[in-house]
Protein backbone atom coordinates (compact mmCIF):
# COMPACT_ATOMS: atom_id res chain seq x y z
CA UNK A 1 0.00 0.00 0.00
CA UNK A 2 1.39 3.23 -0.89
CA UNK A 3 1.97 6.38 1.22
CA UNK A 4 -1.26 7.95 0.16
CA UNK A 5 -3.63 5.25 0.79
CA UNK A 6 -1.94 4.78 4.54
CA UNK A 7 -2.57 8.25 5.25
CA UNK A 8 -6.14 8.64 4.26
CA UNK A 9 -6.78 5.03 6.08
CA UNK A 10 -4.93 6.44 9.58
CA UNK A 11 -6.53 9.75 8.86
CA UNK A 12 -10.33 8.25 8.84
CA UNK A 13 -9.42 5.56 11.32
CA UNK A 14 -8.64 8.44 13.53
CA UNK A 15 -11.51 9.86 13.15
CA UNK A 16 -13.97 6.97 13.22
CA UNK A 17 -12.97 5.97 16.68
CA UNK A 18 -15.74 6.12 19.17
CA UNK A 19 -15.17 8.21 22.45
CA UNK A 20 -18.00 6.45 24.17
CA UNK A 21 -19.75 3.19 23.41
CA UNK A 22 -23.41 4.51 22.73
CA UNK A 23 -26.44 2.13 24.34
CA UNK A 24 -29.10 1.78 21.48
CA UNK A 25 -32.57 1.92 23.14
CA UNK A 26 -34.96 -0.68 21.47
CA UNK A 27 -38.18 1.16 21.83
CA UNK A 28 -38.99 0.35 17.85
CA UNK A 29 -41.80 -2.17 17.16
CA UNK A 30 -42.55 -4.33 13.91
CA UNK A 31 -45.19 -6.43 13.41
CA UNK A 32 -45.02 -9.00 11.53
CA UNK A 33 -47.40 -10.16 8.91
CA UNK A 34 -48.03 -13.44 10.64
CA UNK A 35 -49.23 -11.38 14.13
CA UNK A 36 -45.89 -11.65 15.64
CA UNK A 37 -44.65 -8.32 17.29
CA UNK A 38 -41.15 -7.74 17.34
CA UNK A 39 -39.99 -5.12 19.46
CA UNK A 40 -35.90 -3.91 19.51
CA UNK A 41 -33.83 -1.25 17.42
CA UNK A 42 -34.48 -0.19 14.09
CA UNK A 43 -31.26 -0.04 12.28
CA UNK A 44 -32.19 0.64 8.78
CA UNK A 45 -33.50 -0.92 5.76
CA UNK A 46 -32.03 -1.09 2.66
CA UNK A 47 -32.39 -3.78 -0.53
CA UNK A 48 -35.63 -4.69 1.20
CA UNK A 49 -33.84 -6.40 4.06
CA UNK A 50 -34.58 -4.29 7.53
CA UNK A 51 -31.54 -4.68 9.77
CA UNK A 52 -32.94 -5.43 13.75
CA UNK A 53 -31.32 -5.62 16.96
CA UNK A 54 -32.97 -7.70 19.42
CA UNK A 55 -32.53 -8.30 23.24
CA UNK A 56 -31.01 -11.81 23.38
CA UNK A 57 -31.09 -11.92 19.53
CA UNK A 58 -28.42 -9.47 18.62
CA UNK A 59 -29.09 -8.41 15.07
CA UNK A 60 -30.73 -10.08 12.48
CA UNK A 61 -32.11 -9.39 8.82
CA UNK A 62 -36.15 -8.67 8.13
CA UNK A 63 -37.46 -9.29 4.86
CA UNK A 64 -39.37 -5.67 4.26
CA UNK A 65 -42.30 -8.65 2.36
CA UNK A 66 -42.82 -10.34 5.73
CA UNK A 67 -43.79 -6.33 7.54
CA UNK A 68 -47.05 -5.24 8.21
CA UNK A 69 -46.64 -1.89 9.78
CA UNK A 70 -44.03 0.02 11.71
CA UNK A 71 -44.10 2.16 14.88
CA UNK A 72 -40.95 4.51 15.76
CA UNK A 73 -40.49 7.65 17.46
CA UNK A 74 -36.74 7.92 16.17
CA UNK A 75 -36.40 10.40 12.85
CA UNK A 76 -35.47 8.71 9.68
CA UNK A 77 -34.23 9.69 6.34
CA UNK A 78 -37.01 7.42 4.30
CA UNK A 79 -36.59 7.28 0.21
CA UNK A 80 -39.85 6.13 -1.73
CA UNK A 81 -40.12 4.22 -4.92
CA UNK A 82 -41.22 7.66 -6.79
CA UNK A 83 -37.68 9.45 -5.66
CA UNK A 84 -39.56 11.15 -2.85
CA UNK A 85 -37.94 11.69 0.15
CA UNK A 86 -39.25 12.09 3.81
CA UNK A 87 -37.41 13.17 7.02
CA UNK A 88 -39.83 11.60 10.19
CA UNK A 89 -40.59 9.30 11.80
CA UNK A 90 -42.76 5.82 11.67
CA UNK A 91 -46.80 5.35 13.22
CA UNK A 92 -48.61 2.33 12.92
CA UNK A 93 -51.61 1.70 10.11
CA UNK A 94 -54.60 -0.66 10.50
CA UNK A 95 -54.32 -1.73 6.86
CA UNK A 96 -52.43 -4.31 5.61
CA UNK A 97 -48.80 -3.62 4.72
CA UNK A 98 -49.08 0.25 5.22
CA UNK A 99 -47.10 2.47 7.48
CA UNK A 100 -48.12 6.59 8.16
CA UNK A 101 -44.90 8.39 7.60
CA UNK A 102 -45.00 11.60 10.25
CA UNK A 103 -43.45 14.63 9.41
CA UNK A 104 -43.25 18.05 11.31
CA UNK A 105 -46.73 19.20 9.62
CA UNK A 106 -48.12 15.82 7.66
CA UNK A 107 -49.40 12.50 8.21
CA UNK A 108 -49.27 10.59 5.06
CA UNK A 109 -49.96 6.79 4.65
CA UNK A 110 -47.79 5.03 2.30
CA UNK A 111 -47.41 1.25 0.83
CA UNK A 112 -44.46 -0.55 2.82
CA UNK A 113 -43.28 -2.37 -0.51
CA UNK A 114 -42.85 1.59 -1.90
CA UNK A 115 -40.07 1.95 0.50
CA UNK A 116 -36.51 1.69 -0.64
CA UNK A 117 -34.10 2.98 2.14
CA UNK A 118 -34.57 3.88 5.21
CA UNK A 119 -31.45 5.19 7.59
CA UNK A 120 -31.83 6.50 11.26
CA UNK A 121 -31.12 10.62 11.42
CA UNK A 122 -27.89 10.10 14.43
CA UNK A 123 -26.23 13.24 15.94
CA UNK A 124 -23.43 10.66 17.19
CA UNK A 125 -20.78 10.56 14.90
CA UNK A 126 -19.95 6.63 14.68
CA UNK A 127 -23.34 5.43 14.49
CA UNK A 128 -23.47 7.04 10.65
CA UNK A 129 -20.78 5.12 9.79
CA UNK A 130 -21.27 2.25 8.20
CA UNK A 131 -19.04 -0.27 5.84
CA UNK A 132 -16.86 -3.27 5.03
CA UNK A 133 -13.39 -4.60 5.25
CA UNK A 134 -12.05 -7.33 2.05
CA UNK A 135 -9.18 -9.22 2.73
CA UNK A 136 -8.08 -11.72 -0.47
CA UNK A 137 -5.31 -13.62 -1.16
CA UNK A 138 -3.76 -16.33 -3.77
CA UNK A 139 -0.76 -18.34 -3.86
CA UNK A 140 0.31 -20.74 -6.44
CA UNK A 141 3.59 -23.24 -5.41
CA UNK A 142 4.73 -24.26 -8.60
CA UNK A 143 5.24 -20.30 -9.50
CA UNK A 144 5.75 -18.73 -6.20
CA UNK A 145 3.56 -15.96 -6.79
CA UNK A 146 1.08 -14.78 -4.47
CA UNK A 147 -1.36 -11.97 -4.84
CA UNK A 148 -2.53 -9.83 -1.61
CA UNK A 149 -5.91 -7.64 -2.05
CA UNK A 150 -6.44 -5.50 0.85
CA UNK A 151 -9.95 -3.17 0.04
CA UNK A 152 -12.87 -1.62 1.56
CA UNK A 153 -14.95 1.27 1.84
CA UNK A 154 -16.42 3.63 4.35
CA UNK A 155 -19.97 5.44 4.04
CA UNK A 156 -20.79 8.29 6.68
CA UNK A 157 -24.41 9.45 5.90
CA UNK A 158 -25.96 13.11 6.94
CA UNK A 159 -29.39 14.19 5.52
CA UNK A 160 -29.94 13.63 1.64
CA UNK A 161 -26.05 13.56 1.44
CA UNK A 162 -22.74 10.68 1.81
CA UNK A 163 -19.44 10.85 2.05
CA UNK A 164 -17.61 7.23 1.28
CA UNK A 165 -13.98 6.35 1.39
CA UNK A 166 -13.10 3.57 -0.59
CA UNK A 167 -9.71 2.00 -1.18
CA UNK A 168 -8.37 -1.29 -2.70
CA UNK A 169 -4.92 -2.30 -2.97
CA UNK A 170 -3.90 -5.15 -5.07
CA UNK A 171 -0.43 -6.60 -4.52
CA UNK A 172 1.77 -9.61 -6.90
CA UNK A 173 4.53 -11.02 -5.60
CA UNK A 174 6.94 -13.92 -6.72
CA UNK A 175 9.06 -14.82 -4.32
CA UNK A 176 10.11 -11.87 -2.26
CA UNK A 177 10.27 -9.17 -5.13
CA UNK A 178 7.03 -7.07 -5.74
CA UNK A 179 6.26 -7.63 -9.41
CA UNK A 180 3.03 -5.69 -9.80
CA UNK A 181 1.13 -2.94 -7.81
CA UNK A 182 -2.16 -1.86 -8.44
CA UNK A 183 -3.87 0.81 -5.98
CA UNK A 184 -6.91 3.36 -5.49
CA UNK A 185 -7.99 5.10 -3.35
CA UNK A 186 -10.86 7.53 -3.62
CA UNK A 187 -13.48 9.84 -1.23
CA UNK A 188 -16.46 11.25 -2.97
CA UNK A 189 -19.38 13.52 -1.75
CA UNK A 190 -22.86 12.55 -3.30
CA UNK A 191 -25.86 14.93 -2.53
CA UNK A 192 -29.71 13.63 -3.80
CA UNK A 193 -31.43 15.94 -5.76
CA UNK A 194 -34.86 15.52 -7.14
CA UNK A 195 -37.00 13.22 -9.41
CA UNK A 196 -33.62 10.28 -9.04
CA UNK A 197 -31.10 12.75 -9.71
CA UNK A 198 -28.23 13.11 -7.57
CA UNK A 199 -24.50 15.35 -7.55
CA UNK A 200 -21.48 13.85 -6.88
CA UNK A 201 -17.77 15.01 -6.25
CA UNK A 202 -15.01 13.18 -5.98
CA UNK A 203 -11.29 12.84 -5.57
CA UNK A 204 -8.99 9.72 -6.20
CA UNK A 205 -5.37 8.64 -6.44
CA UNK A 206 -4.48 5.45 -8.15
CA UNK A 207 -1.26 3.52 -9.30
CA UNK A 208 -0.89 0.66 -11.76
CA UNK A 209 2.83 -0.53 -13.07
CA UNK A 210 1.50 -2.60 -15.68
CA UNK A 211 -0.56 -0.07 -17.10
CA UNK A 212 2.94 2.73 -16.37
CA UNK A 213 0.76 4.58 -14.15
CA UNK A 214 3.14 5.92 -11.09
CA UNK A 215 0.31 8.39 -9.66
CA UNK A 216 -2.95 9.44 -11.17
CA UNK A 217 -4.57 12.49 -9.59
CA UNK A 218 -8.45 12.62 -10.53
CA UNK A 219 -11.08 15.46 -9.62
CA UNK A 220 -14.43 14.00 -10.96
CA UNK A 221 -17.47 16.27 -11.15
CA UNK A 222 -20.94 14.46 -12.00
CA UNK A 223 -24.16 13.89 -12.43
CA UNK A 224 -26.35 10.74 -11.35
CA UNK A 225 -29.44 9.36 -11.83
CA UNK A 226 -31.19 6.64 -11.04
CA UNK A 227 -32.63 4.24 -13.53
CA UNK A 228 -34.18 1.49 -11.39
CA UNK A 229 -34.33 1.62 -7.67
CA UNK A 230 -36.04 -1.33 -5.52
CA UNK A 231 -36.24 -3.85 -2.88
CA UNK A 232 -33.60 -6.29 -4.45
CA UNK A 233 -31.35 -3.69 -6.95
CA UNK A 234 -30.18 -0.17 -7.93
CA UNK A 235 -28.85 0.91 -11.24
CA UNK A 236 -27.66 3.81 -12.01
CA UNK A 237 -25.51 5.97 -14.60
CA UNK A 238 -23.36 9.42 -14.33
CA UNK A 239 -21.77 11.40 -16.86
CA UNK A 240 -19.55 14.61 -16.00
CA UNK A 241 -16.10 16.04 -16.47
CA UNK A 242 -12.69 14.72 -14.73
CA UNK A 243 -9.67 16.37 -14.14
CA UNK A 244 -6.55 14.24 -14.27
CA UNK A 245 -2.96 15.20 -13.47
CA UNK A 246 -0.56 12.01 -14.67
CA UNK A 247 3.11 10.82 -13.50
CA UNK A 248 4.26 7.88 -15.74
CA UNK A 249 7.56 5.90 -14.61
CA UNK A 250 9.06 6.76 -17.98
CA UNK A 251 8.43 10.37 -17.35
CA UNK A 252 9.17 12.41 -14.05
CA UNK A 253 7.11 15.50 -15.74
CA UNK A 254 3.11 15.50 -14.58
CA UNK A 255 0.43 15.75 -17.24
CA UNK A 256 -2.10 17.41 -16.79
CA UNK A 257 -5.66 16.41 -18.73
CA UNK A 258 -9.43 17.35 -18.90
CA UNK A 259 -11.82 13.92 -20.05
CA UNK A 260 -15.14 12.96 -20.25
CA UNK A 261 -16.72 10.69 -17.46
CA UNK A 262 -19.56 7.94 -18.28
CA UNK A 263 -20.70 5.37 -15.31
CA UNK A 264 -22.66 2.87 -15.27
CA UNK A 265 -23.11 0.93 -11.31
CA UNK A 266 -25.43 -2.13 -10.44
CA UNK A 267 -25.87 -3.44 -7.35
CA UNK A 268 -27.53 -6.71 -6.52
CA UNK A 269 -29.30 -7.89 -2.83
CA UNK A 270 -31.33 -11.15 -2.77
CA UNK A 271 -32.41 -11.69 0.40
CA UNK A 272 -33.27 -15.54 0.68
CA UNK A 273 -31.00 -17.97 2.23
CA UNK A 274 -28.39 -17.81 0.70
CA UNK A 275 -28.15 -14.10 0.83
CA UNK A 276 -26.05 -12.68 -2.22
CA UNK A 277 -24.69 -9.51 -2.70
CA UNK A 278 -23.46 -8.48 -6.59
CA UNK A 279 -21.79 -5.22 -7.29
CA UNK A 280 -20.49 -3.91 -10.61
CA UNK A 281 -19.49 -0.65 -12.38
CA UNK A 282 -18.26 0.08 -15.31
CA UNK A 283 -16.28 3.48 -16.68
CA UNK A 284 -15.65 5.19 -20.17
CA UNK A 285 -12.98 8.35 -19.73
CA UNK A 286 -12.54 9.94 -23.17
CA UNK A 287 -9.92 12.55 -23.10
CA UNK A 288 -10.57 15.94 -24.29
CA UNK A 289 -7.26 17.72 -24.73
CA UNK A 290 -5.51 14.23 -25.88
CA UNK A 291 -7.47 13.36 -28.86
CA UNK A 292 -7.58 10.11 -29.46
CA UNK A 293 -7.12 8.57 -25.71
CA UNK A 294 -9.60 6.52 -23.61
CA UNK A 295 -9.65 4.62 -20.59
CA UNK A 296 -12.06 1.91 -19.64
CA UNK A 297 -12.48 0.23 -16.13
CA UNK A 298 -14.57 -2.94 -15.07
CA UNK A 299 -15.43 -4.16 -11.83
CA UNK A 300 -17.77 -6.99 -10.34
CA UNK A 301 -17.72 -8.15 -7.05
CA UNK A 302 -20.28 -11.14 -6.23
CA UNK A 303 -20.40 -11.93 -2.42
CA UNK A 304 -22.37 -14.50 -0.53
CA UNK A 305 -23.04 -14.40 2.96
CA UNK A 306 -21.78 -17.34 5.37
CA UNK A 307 -22.94 -17.73 9.10
CA UNK A 308 -24.09 -13.75 9.24
CA UNK A 309 -25.06 -11.29 7.33
CA UNK A 310 -21.62 -9.31 8.29
CA UNK A 311 -19.25 -12.17 6.88
CA UNK A 312 -19.01 -12.62 3.25
CA UNK A 313 -16.76 -14.50 1.10
CA UNK A 314 -16.51 -13.85 -2.79
CA UNK A 315 -14.24 -12.92 -5.13
CA UNK A 316 -13.35 -9.44 -6.71
CA UNK A 317 -12.73 -9.44 -10.96
CA UNK A 318 -11.36 -6.17 -12.30
CA UNK A 319 -10.01 -5.05 -15.81
CA UNK A 320 -8.76 -1.97 -16.73
CA UNK A 321 -7.97 -0.72 -20.21
CA UNK A 322 -5.41 2.30 -21.75
CA UNK A 323 -5.30 3.55 -25.13
CA UNK A 324 -2.70 4.91 -25.03
CA UNK A 325 0.13 3.69 -22.10
CA UNK A 326 2.88 5.76 -21.59
CA UNK A 327 5.40 3.62 -24.08
CA UNK A 328 4.91 0.79 -25.81
CA UNK A 329 7.23 -1.02 -22.98
CA UNK A 330 3.52 -0.71 -21.39
CA UNK A 331 0.76 -3.22 -21.67
CA UNK A 332 -2.54 -1.18 -22.36
CA UNK A 333 -4.82 -3.41 -20.30
CA UNK A 334 -4.42 -4.63 -17.05
CA UNK A 335 -7.07 -7.77 -15.07
CA UNK A 336 -7.18 -9.97 -12.39
CA UNK A 337 -9.46 -12.22 -10.04
CA UNK A 338 -9.11 -12.81 -6.66
CA UNK A 339 -10.98 -14.92 -4.03
CA UNK A 340 -12.37 -12.60 -1.10
CA UNK A 341 -13.29 -12.43 2.53
CA UNK A 342 -15.31 -9.42 3.85
CA UNK A 343 -16.62 -8.37 7.54
CA UNK A 344 -19.10 -5.28 7.32
CA UNK A 345 -20.62 -3.51 10.38
CA UNK A 346 -23.51 -1.24 10.89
Amino acid sequence: MNKVSIYILLFFTALIVPQKKAIAQKIDTIYHINGNILTGDFKNLTYGVVLWKMDGMGTISLEEVKINTIISQKKFEIKMKNDLIYFGSFAASKTKRTVFIVTADKKELVNIEDIVEVYPIKGNFWKRVSGDFSLGFNYSKGSDIATVVFSGNLDYRKKISYFNLSWNDNNTYQGDTLNASKTNVGIAWQRLLKKGWSAEIGVSGNQNTELGTKIRWELDLMGIKDISYNSWNRLYVGSGLSITSETNYNDPLAKNDLAGIFQAVWKVYKYTNPKVWVDANMNYIPYLTDGGRYRTSFNLNPKVSVFSDNLKIGFTFYYNYDSEPPSEAYSTNDYGINLQLSYSFH
